[in-house]
């Protein structure tokens, strides 16, 4: 049993909406690719994963099928959550029958116990041995690098794809959190509804979350309107390609009821923080991971909004996996609270 033991890498698993990434305990992130399936019509023979898959949508012929597994942070295919599960896992640490991992991986904290039994029974399909389910909003924090053992107050706002994770993280918990079903993928959405509506251009996914990133500034919709950017795509009339020049400050406009959202999420639970953990907030402020807390400016926008302090996490987009991995790299300090032995 020692030496079964030493041949099977503990692992971290953090299988979100955009993306999936795979910690290796002593190696890091190894994996780090789109959480999408590509596959043959409706005989669901499978012709690419992960980063091969993301190269070939839009490139395929009419009989090819682009599945993305989640949707809000959750599975909603199940049969290729699991295949895709799967490949990356056998990516990270190989296809040896005999390596049964403990896994450590990643959950929103509001999902149903359908939800939930999705995703552990497709880790117990590919073998693993022990799961331990950790809530994304603490593996953000822990990922960040923030004592969260300690007596004090970390406030953390995880903005995933799918997800926005809002948490009141102490002592080696959650204290308060709050979960919404409204994040990155969202944002993307709302930008090319707007494309789709003023400029009747159809564009890919890829170019919604580019010219997410490209905005000047999310907090001041009424600047400049000379910033413009070139956006190529398909036109919805004629299904021609088409380019327009799209005036950046409208699309600024268009997301701010998408941001609202994510700022009604933060004010639910600044408003219910124990007056014993407040000060630790209005000291340490509120730190944003995820890979939209990059969106230009969120920070100062949050800042205003709440009067308080706020920082965008180093690595933004990998906390919440790197906050899993440290489980990982300590699986045996974990204890048996969220594991499951299968």
């Amino acid at each position: 049993m020692a030496l079964f033991q030493l041949g099977t890498p503990d692992i971290a698993v953090d299988i979100g909406t955009n993306n999936t990434r795979i910690y290796v305990k002593n190696r890091g992130i190894v994996v780090n690719e789109p959480s999408v399936v590509i596959v043959r019509g409706e005989s669901k023979e499978i012709i690419a994963v992960g980063d091969s898959a993301e190269e070939l949508i839009g490139r395929s012929p009419g009989n090819i099928r682009i599945v993305h597994p989640l949707r809000d942070g959750v599975i909603v295919d199940y049969e290729m959550a699991q295949i895709m599960i799967h490949y990356f896992v056998s990516k990270a640490i190989g296809t040896r029958h005999f390596m049964r991992p403990r896994v450590v991986v990643t959950m929103p904290s509001k999902v149903s116990k359908v939800e939930h039994s999705a995703v552990i029974n497709a880790l117990e399909k590919i073998g693993s041995r022990q799961i331990f389910v950790v809530e994304q909003a603490f593996a953000a924090a822990l990922g960040t690098g923030l004592s969260v053992y300690e007596p004090q107050g970390n406030f953390v706002v995880d903005i995933g794809g799918g997800t926005t994770e809002v948490a009141l993280v102490s002592m080696g918990g959650i204290v308060l959190s709050h979960s919404i079903r409204v994040a990155g993928k969202k944002i993307d959405e709302a930008i090319s509804g707007y494309l789709k509506k003023q400029h009747g251009i159809l564009v890919t996914d890829r170019v919604a979350e580019q010219l997410k990133f490209d905005l000047a500034d999310v907090c001041a919709p009424e600047g400049d309107l000379e910033h413009l950017a070139v956006v190529r795509g398909r036109d919805i009339a004629t299904g021609m390609p088409l380019t327009v020049d799209v005036n950046m400050v409208k699309v600024t406009e268009a997301i701010q009821d998408t941001l609202k959202e994510i700022l009604g999420a933060i004010k639910w639970v600044l408003g219910r923080i124990p007056p014993e953990l407040a000060a630790d907030i209005l000291q340490n402020g509120i730190f944003l991971t995820g890979g939209s807390a990059a969106l230009p400016n969120l920070d100062t926008m949050i800042a205003a909004e709440f009067g308080v302090p706020v920082s965008v996490a180093r690595d933004a987009g990998e906390c919440t996996t790197l906050g899993a991995g440290y489980m990982a790299d300590h699986f045996d300090m974990l204890g048996n609270m969220n594991r499951k032995e299968s």
